[in-house]
């Protein structure tokens, strides 16, 4: 997981937070993972992602905010390297509508 996320947003920084790998754009988390007894999640999941990897998604668990993988199957690589970089993208806007607007000289 760290590598696929690694190589989909080579720019973030890499922390541990929540007691899990967490990866931030512009001070702010585009994903944590963590592995379980029967699977592994990515956190968070937003309703954009969701609707935008539907047909992707639909032979895994999505669940409040979180995208769950069955640990007896094969990990989906491109799934998971984009919505790295879909997420990374939804941050970026984030953060060009959260900075002040440049001011014009009259």
């Amino acid at each position: 997981m760290r590598g696929i996320i690694r190589r989909a947003v080579p720019q973030a920084d890499e922390i541990i937070s929540y007691k899990i790998p967490t990866y931030k754009l512009h001070g702010r988390p585009v994903l944590y993972f963590a592995a379980w007894t029967e699977h592994f999640s990515l956190y968070p999941s937003t309703a954009r992602l969701a609707a935008a990897f539907k047909d992707e998604l639909a032979p895994h668990l999505v669940s409040k905010g979180t995208l769950r993988f069955a640990l007896d199957k094969p990990v989906p690589v491109k799934l998971i390297e984009q919505v790295a970089k879909f997420r990374a993208k939804e941050e970026a806007e984030h953060a060009r509508a959260k900075a002040p607007a440049a001011k014009t000289r009259r």
